[in-house]
């Protein structure tokens, strides 16, 4: 069957199972776009291109499938750049395909010519530069299997224009790759990490975003019962293992909980599941956990190493590795390293703050902790980066996996609304809500439009401090409040929403959040709530820059 390089574009997709797809049409993409009416896609049109590739990573994070994004050709597709990054870091399975100009102008600069895969190869898992239309059905084909295979991440197709209107022979492509199945760990390996865990009398198990990604839920529950080890999770990780459970300790790391902290600092054993060792997790590595033995189940052997070492690595799936390795296990008893722990978090309990309610100040972890009681902590929540994402991780505690798009390694502010939106698409049927700060939240905001234009049922909570607040945080404690850059004059959030045709109201007070909330959630469609916080509240704990994991800045204790 003959068809044109646009229509074979379409036709791949629609095979491999897209449904949606988020983008901005442009010079370089429209015999594309042309095509797109004959095919059951629906598209959704951001207002801007970085807002499409956060759509289509908020869709990946809470489908589980691969997320769609394209652009134009030049500054269509640079814009997706900081939405390709941020899916790489964080390990998304997301597919952005991009126009570029005909293949004879290629390296002439013609008018938005950009050396696209140039650009992105440090930030995709892998990219194409299609140049003839024969060439399109298998670079495709390949895309979504590297997407969505092993390590997820991010794939980019870039494809001339004259590519999109040849004509060729299509034919649906037998897949050349195959997926690697996870070898069994060799049996030493296993035997050796069954020694230390029989061994140990203080384990923590290190649970990150792989745990997720691996669907392992069900082993690292089983797990972590039969051997009464205590979980704490990475950013990313929350979720995996449910908060309310008794061996739950929370989050780890730079503005994880105190006793979550005190836990590794003190452990003679680390499992670290599907997690990195990132720097916001240990503080300097030199002083990580000193008399822990380390055990490192992770999918890269990359990353195997590469920030800590440790004493056994096994290298494969996490879901395939818990399963090998629960079998040559017992049943252990930690009561007493559980009760040293239920010391530390009855010290420093860092959620006391939620009933602080006789100063008259109306504090984020107050609007946090309401909508996670409105929603029964059910909620699908997507954040922006700064302090309020971190209010969220410590106060929207989670149950179940799949409930937590956030930007991790990249720590994209203006992630929240966009990826809200993607997500919305994914789980129509769940509640959506968008916990936004208010500098992240300016850089994103038009795709509010975009939300009534589509009937995204989003509800948006900013958390308006007129600060850049984490910055104005460590230039607090570091830089003797020497505020410079971070006072910002932000426009009436309430006015803005309704310029888009959205409902929204503005709070300033502690008896009227709860209020709100219901009344956003009763609300059909899109709704933003802006709530005026406190302007100089602080995280915490916080371990600085330079410390150990324990030496952390705890919250002063009211009196």
């Amino acid at each position: 069957m003959k068809m044109r390089g646009a229509e074979i574009v379409w036709e791949c997709l629609t095979r491999e199972g897209v449904d949606v797809v988020f983008g901005y049409p442009g010079g370089a993409n429209m015999p594309i776009y042309d095509a797109m009416l004959n095919y059951p896609v629906h598209h959704v049109l951001a207002r801007h291109e970085q807002g499409a590739a956060h759509m289509a990573d908020g869709y990946a994070r809470a489908s589980g499938k691969v997320g769609v994004a394209m652009t134009t050709s030049g500054p269509g597709a640079t814009n997706l750049v900081t939405g390709i990054a941020t899916a790489m870091m964080d390990s998304i399975p997301t597919v952005f395909i991009t126009g570029q100009v005909p293949s004879h102008l290629i390296g002439g600069d013609a008018f938005q010519e950009v050396d696209v895969t140039g650009i992105t190869l440090p930030i995709t898992k892998h990219n194409y530069l299609v140049m003839h239309a024969e060439e399109l059905a298998e670079t495709i084909r390949e895309a979504f299997h590297v997407a969505r295979s092993g390590r997820p991440g991010p794939v980019l197709i870039d494809i001339c224009k004259n590519a999109q209107v040849e004509m060729c022979d299509f034919v649906y492509p037998e897949l050349k790759l195959r997926e690697r199945q996870s070898a069994p760990s060799p049996r030493v390996l296993l035997d050796e990490a069954a020694h230390l865990i029989e061994k140990a009398k203080r384990p923590v198990i290190l649970c990150g975003h792989g745990a997720i990604i691996s669907g392992a839920e069900e082993e690292l529950m089983k797990f972590a019962v039969q051997t009464q080890t205590p979980v704490t999770s990475t950013l990313l990780g929350l979720g995996a293992f449910p908060a309310s459970h008794e061996l739950s300790l929370g989050m780890m790391g730079m503005h994880g909980e105190s006793h979550a902290n005190m836990a590794i600092q003190n452990a003679d054993l680390l499992l670290a599941f599907g997690m990195r060792f990132d720097d916001r997790v240990t503080g300097v590595p030199k002083t990580y956990a000193p008399g822990a033995k380390k055990i490192h189940i992770e999918i890269d052997p990359a990353e195997v190493n590469k920030n800590v070492r440790v004493d056994v690595p096994l290298v494969g799936d996490l879901k395939s590795v818990l399963r090998d390795l629960l079998p040559l296990l017992g049943e252990y008893d930690h009561e007493e390293w559980k009760q040293e722990i239920a010391a530390w978090k009855a010290e420093s309990d860092s959620r006391n703050i939620i009933n602080w309610e006789d100063d008259g100040k109306l504090y984020a972890a107050h609007v946090v902790n309401d909508i996670w009681e409105a929603t029964g902590g059910a909620a699908l929540v997507t954040t922006d980066v700064g302090q309020h994402q971190m209010w969220s991780a410590q106060y929207y505690l989670l149950d179940k996996p799949n409930r937590w798009i956030t930007s991790g390694g990249a720590g994209t502010m203006g992630f929240g609304l966009p990826s809200a939106i993607g997500a919305w698409f994914a789980a129509k049927n769940e509640e959506v809500w968008a916990i936004v700060g208010d500098g992240g939240f300016q850089m994103t905001s038009p795709e509010l439009t975009t939300a009534v234009q589509e009937g995204a049922n989003v509800k948006v909570a900013v958390l308006n401090n007129r600060f850049l607040g984490m910055v104005r945080q460590w230039q607090e404690f570091f830089f003797e409040k020497r505020y410079s850059a971070v006072n910002m004059l932000t426009p009436d959030f309430v006015k803005l929403a309704e310029a888009h045709g959205i409902p929204a109201r503005r709070v300033t007070k502690r008896e009227d959040a709860a209020e709100a909330i219901e009344w956003a959630r009763k609300t059909e469609g899109p709704v933003v709530l802006e709530f005026s916080i406190e302007m100089e509240d602080a995280v915490y704990p916080m371990v600085p820059a330079g410390a150990a994991l324990h030496e952390m800045l705890q919250r002063p204790m009211k009196a």
